[in-house]
């Protein structure tokens, strides 16, 4: 067996990790994260409870996984996003779609918290890793230049979330209005609170995306 290669084990346990966690999502998809049942899914995948523990110790195991799982696929989905010079639309909509692809993850980081759970710290640096890249962003598209308000000067000394990125006040201000005004219209609209009101999501997204990047 080459060097570095796994080995037949290594790969079926991977496989069946893989399944596992699947299996949680669709189950997640139905009855939410604090429904999941390990040993639903094992009966699903034909395996007793107790045979599935050898891979995962338990549900906030497994939740941990998902929930790393989902904060890596948006902070590529950024990160690939600021490099290949998109801008603050491109972001955002880039954002969107990872959102629409699949609302469960995103609602799994993004919206209630489990009851009982709580995420490991390292997904606290895959998350600074996604500021960074919308602070990158926000700093290369800064606009017109305006007074600071109490709000910028409050963040000049409260910017723990944003790592020790070097971005000054007026960044850190734009990209905590772009991060907290567009996750507020994603969130009602992958909820559905907006079905039946007659407009297009997507049209008041990028109305906001516009705003932002005028700096209003």
């Amino acid at each position: 067996m080459a060097a570095g290669a796994a080995s037949p084990r290594e790969r079926y346990r991977s496989q069946v990790r893989a399944e596992i966690k699947s299996k949680a999502w669709e189950q997640i998809a139905t009855s939410g994260a604090s429904g999941l049942s390990l040993n639903a899914i094992a009966k699903e995948l034909g395996m007793s409870g107790p045979a599935l523990y050898r891979y995962f110790d338990g549900r906030d195991d497994l939740i941990t996984e998902l929930v790393r799982d989902a904060y890596r696929s948006l902070a590529d989905t950024f990160r690939a996003a600021a490099d290949a010079g998109s801008g603050l639309s491109g972001l955002a909509r880039a954002m969107r779609r990872w959102a629409l692809e699949d609302p469960q993850r995103y609602f799994l980081v993004y919206g209630t918290p489990v009851p009982g759970y709580r995420a490991p710290d390292d997904t606290t640096a895959t998350a600074r890793e996604i500021m960074a890249a919308l602070l990158d962003v926000c700093a290369a598209e800064q606009p017109r230049a305006a007074s600071p308000d109490a709000l910028e000067s409050h963040l000049a000394d409260h910017h723990g979330w944003a790592g020790d990125h070097p971005a000054p006040p007026s960044v850190l201000r734009r990209a905590l209005a772009f991060w907290t005004r567009l996750h507020g219209v994603l969130s009602l609209e992958l909820a559905g609170h907006f079905t039946g009101m007659g407009f297009d999501p997507e049209t008041l997204f990028t109305a906001e995306v516009n705003a932002l990047a005028d700096g209003e």
